[in-house]
């Protein structure tokens, strides 16, 4: 092992041993206490508004000149209203119930031992992301909040913002009676820290990896330790012949628009053939700026837009552009998600209720929605308070993450001096 290689290894050792000490510590803090200091942390990042907008424009300034997509410089932008947001997000965290000691199951054996399942926290987790300074937020609150201690490591485009974010959780904590080890930032941005983190068994229990494809990939490939992730947002919405037109404009358009650099923006719009309204529908996208790429019966209905190529079916923009096809009714639609899904958030838009309960039962993804927009897929919109991620794997947790997702269980034994034959 060379110096270099070491430094960054001694470095998560130590962090490591920290967080393991402040995460014993945090398990057994009560309610009110973890509560009340992130209602504190949320106090304390209001009023470090400016502070935290200063810290954001000279990462802002850097990443500009460094020549960051749009979606990403989105991701890093902070202002006064995404900053008030982060802090509501940490109160809304901290208004939630603790999952912490809660019991899952009991069950008494013939034997009169009585056994439960109860929820306990993982112990240390590590966030590896990149861009989203507001992510520093959400994941220490949630990780506090469902007694873990976290190691995070943002992104070295965003480090004095992160580090800004950081600050206010570790005196928050403090003030509090908490251990301000239970949320440590990695204080360099050597890139060789991620893989120290990934291989760190023992001093890490889980890493959560937020950021783009090759991100998620490496930790995936390289990780020793659990991973809970998403690789891509490759998400679609079918439009069914019996939509709404109104309602299915409205939908595609806030799906892939409001947003677009986000995991639940949609990618791909399927139409149904026997739709009246597939011109309309693919202008209403069109007209926000959105190019829209399309398979060969829609460029016969729509000459003037940009044919799709086989990769488009399989490409996260995470920019103003979309792909769309006509499909052959539901079946045609399942089968396109099939071949074509990356497990995520997919929705279907129909008044017949048959239709969409067949596509919510025959849609293999973390999220499935009737009648809403994808942009829904967050945690703080399906009242977690905030996510720790999306994940679109089939164990332990599925969709956003938040406080139970942030948990495991163990088994309880009482007995009256039961021994097995």
């Amino acid at each position: 092992m060379t110096e270099h290689q070491s430094i960054p290894k001694g470095l998560v050792a130590d962090l490591g041993a920290r967080a393991r000490a402040a995460a014993v510590t945090l398990a057994a803090a009560p309610t009110t206490a973890k509560q009340g200091a992130l209602r504190h942390i949320a106090d304390l990042l209001r009023a470090a508004s400016a502070e935290i907008e200063a810290a954001n424009a000279t990462d802002m300034a850097r990443a500009t000149e460094a020549g960051l997509s749009n979606a990403m410089l989105d991701r890093l932008r902070l202002d006064a209203k995404r900053i008030a947001g982060m802090a509501d997000g940490v109160a809304a965290v901290a208004a939630l119930a603790d999952p912490v000691g809660g019991v899952i199951d009991t069950a008494e054996r013939p034997n009169g031992l009585v056994l439960s399942r109860v929820r306990v926290p993982i112990g240390v987790i590590g966030i590896i992301y990149e861009s989203r300074p507001n992510v520093t937020a959400d994941a220490a609150a949630l990780c506090i909040a469902s007694g873990n201690a976290v190691i995070l490591r943002g992104g070295s485009e965003a480090i004095e913002s992160n580090r800004a974010i950081h600050a206010i959780f570790a005196r928050g904590l403090a003030e509090s009676g908490l251990p301000a080890d239970a949320a440590q930032l990695v204080p360099v941005t050597d890139r060789a820290v991620v893989g120290a983190m990934l291989t760190a068994e023992g001093l890490i229990d889980m890493i959560v990896p937020r950021g783009g494809k090759s991100l998620v990939a490496r930790v995936q490939a390289e990780a020793r330790v659990p991973v809970l992730a998403h690789l891509d947002g490759i998400n679609h919405i079918f439009v069914h012949a019996s939509a709404d037109q109104a309602m299915a404009e409205s939908i595609v358009v806030n799906a892939k628009m409001r947003r677009t650099g986000v995991c639940g923006a949609m990618e791909t719009l399927l139409i149904d053939r026997a739709y009246p309204h597939a011109e309309a529908l693919v202008a209403a996208l069109a007209a926000t700026g959105c190019e829209v790429r399309v398979d060969a019966d829609l460029h016969a209905l729509i000459p003037g837009l940009v044919p799709a190529s086989e990769a488009d079916w399989d490409t996260e923009y995470l920019e103003a552009i979309a792909s769309a096809a006509f499909v052959d009714g539901l079946d045609g639609a399942l089968a396109h998600i099939a071949a074509h899904s990356s497990h995520h958030t997919d929705a279907i838009v129909a008044a017949d209720a048959d239709v969409a309960e067949r596509f919510l039962a025959g849609v293999d993804s973390a999220i499935v929605l009737w009648n809403a927009s994808t942009q829904f897929a967050d945690g703080g919109e399906f009242g977690l308070g905030a996510e720790i991620g999306i994940a679109t794997g089939r164990l332990h947790a599925r969709g956003p993450v938040a406080l139970e997702g942030l948990t495991t269980y163990k088994w309880i034994g009482r007995g009256t001096g039961q021994v097995r034959p």
